[in-house]
């Protein structure tokens, strides 16, 4: 592996770490633990008990153009110091991401005439870090509003695709998944990945929904609301389509234990693995209990799941060459 994918996978792993990050934060509805931004509660270091807060930094007026109820007062009586800390951190986090990114686009330079797909991917990922660091601005200050929450979730999982691309071909070879002549094998891959995407967009919306419900129904037990949430059509679709996916994984999953190689075989194993995993968290959340750990691992096993499956579309393409120059 060259010094620049090295740096490129270690983007990835900052991201798909972030996104686990992300995960707890929803999780545990820390999301406006810092109700400003790029600062948190006006300083650039968080307070650990309100007496620390100096409302003098906070411009109220600002946070009264998003909701007009909110006055000192409901500010005091939101402070949650394990919120706060939670979303803080999730900010920091979110430097490596932007570092690491940003490394990878000028050590990306080398390409720009000899392979010039991979230093534009750089460029690209670079701009959607970017943009997303503004929609987390504006995830902020709109006060967690749902559809800005779900572009959120899409351009991070699109910069992971472009993160896999860049390190599929920034080395000096390209790797080959052989699938023998099982040629529709490819196109199935394709088919469970666009499935995979659109079930993590329905997931994400659907969490929003859950998020709603849990404030409207705060000290009402969960059971007695969940029945309205299984009322809603996106959340059906969303655990309908999760079997078609499970299916499309078996077929998969059959057909090509015994044509790939070790590498194609591994790979495989992880996809299926964590289709069977997230099949097993989806089913605790819908019929047991949503419990922050599971949501975590639900939210983050699909990332890795979606990066999985991108880099066997990728390296289940034949190329006539496969050394690079």
């Amino acid at each position: 592996m060259t010094f620049f994918q090295k740096t490129a996978l270690a983007a990835l792993l900052a991201t798909i770490f972030l996104l686990y990050v992300g995960a707890i934060v929803r999780a545990t509805g820390s999301g406006l633990g810092c109700p400003d931004w790029p600062k948190c509660w006006g300083v650039l270091i968080p307070p650990t008990s309100l007496d620390q807060v100096d409302f003098d930094k906070l411009n109220i007026e600002k946070f009264q153009r998003r909701d007009p109820t909110i006055t000192k007062e409901t500010l005091s009586a939101e402070f949650n110091p394990v919120h706060v800390w939670v979303e803080f951190i999730n900010r920091l986090v979110s430097l490596p991401v932007g570092l690491f990114t940003l490394a990878t686009f000028l050590f990306s330079f080398q390409f720009l005439r000899k392979r010039k797909s991979v230093f534009f991917g750089s460029l690209f990922a670079l701009l959607l870090v970017l943009t997303n660091a503004v929609l987390g601005a504006i995830v902020v200050r709109s006060g967690l509003k749902p559809g800005v929450i779900t572009l959120h979730m899409a351009l991070a999982i699109i910069l992971l695709c472009v993160f896999v691309f860049v390190i599929y071909r920034g080395g000096d070879r390209v790797p080959f998944v052989n699938f023998g002549s099982k040629g529709p094998i490819r196109s199935l891959l394709i088919v469970l990945f666009i499935g995979c995407v659109a079930e993590g967009v329905m997931g994400s919306q659907v969490r929003e929904i859950t998020d709603e419900l849990a404030l409207k129904f705060k000290d009402t037990p969960r059971d007695e609301w969940h029945q309205t949430l299984e009322q809603k059509s996106i959340y059906l679709l969303h655990r309908s389509f999760s079997w078609v996916i499970l299916i499309i994984g078996i077929i998969l999953y059959t057909k090509t234990r015994k044509t790939t190689g070790d590498l194609g075989q591994l790979s495989l194993k992880v996809v299926f693995g964590i289709i069977l995993a997230q099949m097993f968290l989806g089913i605790l959340m819908s019929h047991v209990s949503v419990h922050p750990v599971v949501q975590v691992l639900h939210i983050g096993l699909s990332s890795i799941l979606i990066v999985a499956l991108f880099w066997l579309i990728l390296a289940s393409k034949k190329h006539e060459h496969t050394k690079l120059v």
